[in-house]
């Protein structure tokens, strides 16, 4: 694990990137944010090999897609042994998902002309800043073919657990500590609302992997959606996500809307609507992530009698949304990440 870095040295990056003029951006943007340094650049995996013991960077910015080794192999074979952080900076495919799965910290989607360079750059330098102090993961964490196999047994029809609703929320690191916890649920879960922060086009990918890994239904929400058992929603990105009551029934429903806590979708938005409409029985999850979006949302919860988890220090990648929500009374029980599920199946079975 690196050593907290100093918030009065430069944070020292290193670029791994093929492309000149992407290298070109990546140095000069980074270099204009006050607290990095850039301190040197790769143009493969083999050259970022070489250099990182003469270079010894706080933080690594590596692109997927480059000759001779990809960069997921690479994470694959020197993170286990150099547990470095690294941003991939990639443009949109699957291959970023198999990025973080084996460790990488946090991802930026390359500019492609939905936002400007401007705001890519700045993204990045704020992302940056925040794996500078990131726990990231020393052992791979690919997930295995069949890992649906690894839920737990059917909950079973019991009408009390028809009346719960579960709301997730995550950022840094909580793509795949969200997985970590999903794939241990049984397919009859109650249903859940998921909201991990990400950019634009990658909500519905996340929504998609999540189904085919693990045992319930898994889609990106849609306003009107009604959530049913077996059913899990995940926030699309740049929409909020609330949850609504329409009689008996409840669905969720998607705005544009203004950011909340600094994000669109937020935690503390979905949160918050729980918390003022959900009249049956509640249960929030807060996970890995940097910041504090969902922790008073969480709070207000937990003060109309919601269930609430936390996800621990240890096993957090940033340990800032979880451990304000902790620090402020929000959560009722914390939780390593391998054992979230767990503590959430024990809570519903006792209801029922």
């Amino acid at each position: 694990m690196p050593l907290p870095v100093s918030t009065t040295k430069p944070i020292r990056v290193m670029v791994v990137d093929d492309s000149m003029v992407a290298r070109s951006m990546l140095i000069r943007g980074l270099n204009a944010h006050p607290r990095l340094e850039v301190v040197g650049y790769a143009i493969n995996t083999l050259d970022a090999k070489n250099k990182i013991p003469q270079y010894q960077p706080d933080v690594i910015t590596m692109d997927v897609e480059m000759p001779g080794q990809n960069g997921i192999e690479f994470l694959k074979q020197y993170l286990p042994t150099h547990p470095i952080p690294v941003i991939v900076v990639s443009s949109l495919n699957l291959k970023v998902f198999d990025a973080l799965a084996v460790g990488a910290v946090d991802f930026v989607r390359k500019p492609d002309g939905s936002v400007s360079e401007n705001t890519f750059l700045a993204t990045l330098a704020q992302k940056v800043v925040m794996a500078a102090t990131a726990r990231p993961r020393t052992a791979p964490a690919a997930v295995p073919a069949g890992a649906a196999a690894a839920a737990a047994p059917n909950l079973g029809p019991s009408p009390i657990l028809s009346n719960v609703i579960i709301g997730l929320g995550a950022s840094t690191g909580g793509t795949e500590a969200t997985l970590a916890v999903m794939k241990r649920l049984p397919a009859d879960i109650p249903p859940m609302v998921i909201v991990q922060h990400m950019p634009p086009g990658f909500t519905k990918m996340y929504a998609e992997r999540l189904d085919r890994l693990c045992a319930m239904d898994v889609k990106e929400a849609q306003s009107g959606d009604e959530l049913r058992r077996g059913l899990a929603l995940v926030a699309p990105a740049d929409l909020q996500c609330r949850v609504v009551r329409i009689g008996a029934r409840y669905t969720v429903n998607c705005t544009v809307g203004e950011k909340v806590s600094g994000h669109r979708p937020s935690v503390d938005a979905m949160f918050h609507s729980m918390a003022e409409t959900v009249s049956c029985k509640m249960v929030g999850i807060i996970m890995t992530g940097m910041g504090q979006d969902g922790a008073v949302g969480l709070l207000e919860m937990r003060k109309k009698g919601a269930y609430t988890i936390g996800q621990d220090k240890e096993s957090s990648v940033v340990y800032g949304m979880p451990g304000v929500a902790q620090n402020i009374g929000a959560v009722c029980v914390q939780a390593s990440c391998d054992n979230v599920a767990n503590v959430l199946l024990r809570h519903l079975k006792s209801l029922g």
